[in-house]
């Protein structure tokens, strides 16, 4: 019943467990840290009906108006703030939105920022080299690609996007300057890369993922927001992670497995000396994966990890 009546330019991942997982409720508070064009608020909107609220945040301007426009039928119960989700405590202080009973954060790209905006963010336009969520950051795809030294470059594409063959990539793109635009980036890569067995993937996404990460310094935003998030959720608020590649995925598992201990003083130590107690209880211990179905008519669902851990 929840799920009648969508019509989403971008169709939300793993909605039942997205729901099953922050035990959404009549009345409740979420927080919607990726926004996007909206689908998760919507159906978090829905399920919380009547009284629930849903504040969400995104760094990307155009994808708070279209938010905005269409989720605009649930008045107040629906808050937006062009931020980004490492500013979640600000936002929710300013709006008086603490403490709330979920956050969720849905770490991949939109549809919107991969199929509509001319940021660089797909290889398959002549996009300027951008990659920005937010236009007010100053760094920029191009900085990096026809900036940077052969050997940092080759160890953004290995470390951000463990890309094997990132000595001969950066080699390639030094090469090859000045890069224009997203297509142009693509195609030296792929050049460089070789086409080499891989089956499912362009040859420079790993790449693509690598220099986009470090243009929003994703994985730094990441951690800083998975702290704030212990001082906004109330007691039994659920915190809800999606992640799509494996070092995102790793910061989360590492965080809540942290935070669901007494202790995390060194192995060897034998007195504990930290003081530590546990803030969160894990909810599911394995990583919850999207169904078969939804991977069948959704392909970019295929990559979705979920975890789910509860505030005590």
């Amino acid at each position: 019943m929840i799920l009648m009546g969508l019509e989403l330019h971008h169709t939300p991942v793993m909605v039942p467990e997205v729901l099953e997982a922050l035990a959404v409720q009549p009345g409740g508070r979420y927080i919607d840290g990726t926004l996007g064009e909206g689908g998760h608020s919507k159906v978090i909107l829905e399920a919380s009906d009547p009284g629930g609220q849903v504040l969400g945040l995104d760094a990307d301007h155009e994808a708070i108006a279209v938010a905005r426009t269409r989720l605009e039928r649930y008045g107040e119960s629906f808050l937006a703030v062009n931020t980004n989700f490492r500013n979640m405590r600000n936002a929710a202080l300013d709006l008086n939105f603490i403490p709330v009973h979920g956050i969720l954060l849905d770490l991949g790209l939109s549809s919107l920022q991969l199929d509509a905006e001319a940021r660089g963010f797909s290889f398959r336009r002549p996009d300027p080299l951008d990659m920005r969520f937010s236009l007010e950051q100053r760094l920029t795809a191009s900085e990096i690609v026809n900036g940077y030294g052969q050997g940092e470059l080759a160890d953004v594409i290995y470390q951000l996007g463990e890309e094997p063959l990132a000595r001969r990539i950066a080699a390639a793109i030094v090469r090859a300057r000045p890069v224009r635009t997203s297509s142009d980036l693509a195609d030296v890569v792929a050049r460089a890369a070789g086409g080499g067995p891989r089956k499912r993937i362009h040859p420079a996404t790993r790449t693509f993922q690598a220099i986009r990460i470090a243009v929003n310094d994703e994985l730094g935003a990441l951690q800083e927001t998975l702290e704030q998030a212990m001082t906004v959720l109330g007691h039994g608020g659920r915190l809800v992670v999606i992640a799509y590649q494996s070092l995102e995925d790793r910061i989360v598992k590492n965080f809540m497995r942290r935070e669901s201990t007494d202790c995390v003083c060194p192995p060897e130590t034998l007195v504990c000396a930290c003081g530590h107690k546990a803030t969160l209880r894990l909810v599911s211990r394995r990583v919850i994966k999207p169904s078969e179905t939804e991977v069948a008519s959704n392909p970019r669902s295929r990559s979705a990890r979920l975890r789910v851990a509860e505030r005590i």
